[in-house]
């Protein structure tokens, strides 16, 4: 194998592929990236890695391949001499299980492996596709989502985000058993029904990647694992596509767990409210990590306090508080990781009872749930 490539280029999907690479194995290979060159008509380069969880296939542009082959290379290496070189372009060729990259006045020589033992990745040539959705839809979906999932959580079903389809309405939802965020969405193309969990590196994944907001992006879904293609459907070959596991076993029955009997609104200025608890958790620490946070018809005001560091307060006024007064505590690193996701000005908060979980909304495409902290 023998390929020119731009070396910055080279360097982003490298990056991009290493977030897939196991971190720690027993298994080699599994710490290596694959490329395939491939001659005309699909000249190009492709990377694939994979944990045997998560797979990533995806296409290097501006790449000029002289000699057609495949090689495995340890992806912290790769990723170290892309960066690191200032050259605009380097040239990658193997020598049976050796790969030497050039640059104009470099040469490394790495000691790969057998490109063979790359456990497949697949591509989405054999796959049928279930939806349809726009790039930037589906990246704010899954950012307004992934923070409140599960993370080394006994019950692994909800280490993952549900999925979950009806018609051309989604649905994502994420919960650590502490909070509860759901976000949704319109699909360009989806019929029938459809349900799955997806683990939360597969998404951060697929976030990554949606860095432009105005590609399709062809969901595939069978019994095991899903499949997402970000790029022109008719330019297959050069879709970056993640496949992965699916999260097996039940989600818990979110749909119970949003109350419906709030009688206490207030509408709060997202950034004014991002603000004030900021400066209300900075007297906070693990012992005492709550905020309290007093209603009453003009205002609300938010005290902190920790032992041996001190107390805060601080106001905010209020125009529209519906209800009578109340007190609760909420964990403010909860609500600051909900408003640091909306791109929203206003939001809405529901609440009943101070041992009851408050409801933060920004009208029907957002709901949050959280429940509240003791107080003493």
């Amino acid at each position: 194998m023998k390929v020119i490539c731009d070396r910055v280029a080279l360097a982003d999907a490298v990056s991009t592929a290493s977030g897939v690479v196991a971190g720690r194995t027993p298994t080699p290979v599994l710490k290596c990236i694959k490329l395939t060159a491939t001659e005309p008509p699909n000249d190009g380069l492709v990377i694939t890695a994979t944990d045997l969880e998560v797979g990533l296939r995806l296409a290097v542009p501006q790449v000029q391949v002289e000699q057609p082959g495949e090689a495995a290379i340890p992806a912290d290496k790769l990723s170290q001499i892309a960066r690191t070189c200032d050259d605009p372009t380097l040239t990658i060729e193997t020598d049976n299980h050796t790969v030497h990259i050039r640059g104009a006045g470099s040469h490394f020589k790495v000691f790969g492996f057998d490109p063979a033992e790359c456990p497949p990745v697949r591509d989405f040539s054999d796959a049928t596709v279930d939806c349809e959705i726009n790039a930037g839809v589906l990246h704010s979906l899954i950012a307004r989502t992934l923070f409140a999932a599960a993370i080394e959580h006994t019950r692994y079903a909800i280490n993952g985000v549900l999925f979950d389809r009806t018609g051309r309405q989604l649905r994502l939802v994420a919960t650590d058993g502490r909070r509860l965020a759901m976000a949704r969405g319109e699909c360009s193309s989806g019929e029938g029904d459809r349900s799955c969990i997806v683990p939360i590196k597969a998404l951060k994944m697929i976030a990554k990647l949606l860095t432009d907001p105005e590609p399709t992006v062809r969901l595939a879904i069978d019994e095991h694992q899903i499949l997402f293609a970000v790029g022109d459907p008719d330019q297959p070959a050069d879709a970056a596509v993640i496949s992965s596991n699916l999260v097996q076993g039940a989600f818990p029955p979110f749909e119970d767990v949003v109350p419906k009997d709030q009688d206490k609104r207030v509408t709060f200025d997202a950034a004014i409210l991002n603000s004030a608890i900021r400066r209300a958790a900075l007297l906070t620490n693990e012992e005492s990590k709550g905020v309290r946070m007093s209603f009453c018809a003009d205002k609300v005001t938010l005290t902190s306090r920790a032992p041996e560091m001190g107390e805060a307060t601080v106001e905010v006024s209020l125009d529209d508080y519906e209800g009578e007064p109340l007190e609760i505590g909420f964990n403010p690193k909860f609500i600051t990781d909900a408003l640091n996701v909306l791109n929203t000005d206003k939001v809405i908060i529901e609440l009943k009872a101070p041992n009851k979980p408050g409801v933060l909304t920004t009208g029907s495409d957002f709901t949050y749930v959280l429940m509240p902290v003791n107080l003493q």
